[in-house]
């Protein structure tokens, strides 16, 4: 793969694992950030406010990659680690998989629940899908409004598409570029006298 691409899920999934009486339910989400994971999680806890307990692994970031795993009061690495094992094997960034538990009444042991947990975080994964993304740069680029034909050509022969934005001195568009390409493509635009701004 290029250096700005990378596996996702396009779409919310969902799985079911039964074990000796205990339901497992895995739910995974595409997310890029922090609050997106707060959401999901606090979304979650809103449908399910009886089962105990809610465990959950993300990973976000594919550069700088960021993670968690979280047992929530399961034996040490028998929840969080198993589903972002799951994440790690199916080689997907940007997306948090949680699973909650519905006790059945047997203890399952930590190989037992490892495996459950693996299970429904695996079942959840495939039900959302996998997809190829692009890791894209964000970049607002001003110009005089005597310019803003020339850059919009510009811009549109390169394939950049945008929102352009009012402003009382300056015509302003937002545009995303291919991260690989993305110093070359602002290094062209400043060229140009055109102001360059990432937005990260």
């Amino acid at each position: 793969m290029q250096d700005d691409r990378y596996l996702t899920i396009p779409n919310s999934g969902e799985g079911i694992y039964r074990e000796k009486g205990s339901k497992f339910i895995g739910f995974a989400f595409p997310v890029k950030s922090d609050a997106e994971i707060k959401t999901a999680l606090e979304s979650i806890r809103k449908m399910h406010p009886t089962a105990r307990p809610h465990c959950y692994a993300y990973r976000i970031n594919p550069l700088q990659e960021r993670w968690r795993a979280n047992d929530d009061g399961e034996p040490s690495s028998s929840a969080g680690k198993p589903i972002l094992n799951q994440l790690k094997s199916m080689e997907l960034q940007n997306a948090l998989v949680v699973v909650v538990r519905y006790f059945g009444g047997t203890l399952l042991g930590v190989p037992g629940l490892i495996h459950a947990y693996r299970e429904a975080a695996k079942l959840a994964l495939e039900d959302a899908g996998r997809l190829e993304a692009q890791l894209m740069q964000p970049v607002k680029v001003a110009c005089a409004y005597a310019e803003s034909g020339e850059l919009m050509k510009w811009l549109k022969g390169k394939g950049y598409l945008g929102k352009p934005e009012g402003h009382d001195l300056l015509f302003c568009i937002n545009i995303e570029i291919p991260y690989s390409i993305a110093a070359q493509a602002i290094d062209e635009l400043k060229k140009r006298n055109w102001i360059v701004e990432s937005l990260e």
